[in-house]
């Protein structure tokens, strides 16, 4: 099974750039949906009420709409991108132990166990003398060492951010709030932060020794 990163455009990216986008955004925005409108689908599908609470049947959508992206991405782009990939294994396991245990803690908690992931893998890797970001993005832009070592402590502060902020917003606000936070309030931020980190690549950009010889 080959897996790449998510950033990195194959040929494939860059002929179906709306259809990766809508394999990204899709299960989130099912889950947004699924739990807004879950007593009606329940009415419209009674099988769902074997799931629980509008929660759980959002849950249960989340991960079948998540397999199904995998799926596709596998077999129209070619390859599993790396982000959505372990975000996926997460959702099937806490999302399968929400709806078993009928604990809504699991699949609150599965941001904050893949954001403090990353965060951790990122910083882990510099303390090993290794910029796992530049691996990610390398397809996209090439930095210079220092570029790429700023880049990655950046990265892995703000995902190990949003674990903490995924931790305050489930505890301390309602299922519904939390819900629209994970697609209104979490996208709109990882934007903003990532084109404030514009004037840094721009900075550290370097032209590959093929390129300039053209």
């Amino acid at each position: 099974m080959t897996t790449e990163s998510d950033i990195t455009p194959s040929a494939a990216d860059r002929h179906h750039p709306m259809l990766k986008l809508v394999l990204e955004l899709g299960p989130l925005m099912i889950f947004f949906f699924a739990n807004l409108r879950g007593a009606w689908l329940v009415e419209r599908f009674p099988a769902l009420s074997e799931l629980g609470g509008p929660l759980f049947v959002a849950t249960g959508l989340f991960m079948a709409a998540t397999i199904v992206s995998l799926v596709v991405s596998k077999l129209v782009l070619g390859h599993l991108p790396i982000m959505p990939f372990v975000s996926g294994i997460v959702v099937l396991i806490f999302g399968s132990l929400s709806i078993y245990l009928q604990n809504e803690t699991f699949i609150k908690m599965k941001p904050t166990i893949v954001n403090a992931l990353f965060g951790v893998a990122l910083l882990g890797g510099l303390a090993f003398g290794r910029s796992l970001l530049g691996y990610v993005f390398n397809a996209a832009f090439q930095l210079d060492a220092e570029g790429w070592r700023k880049l990655t402590v950046r990265w892995g502060i703000f995902f190990l951010f949003l674990a903490v902020l995924n931790e305050v917003v489930w505890r301390n606000f309602s299922n519904d709030f939390w819900v629209a936070f994970k697609v209104w309030g979490t996208m709109p931020i990882t934007i903003i932060f990532t084109m404030a980190q514009m004037p840094l690549i721009l900075k550290h950009s370097i032209t590959p020794a093929g390129e300039t010889e053209k």
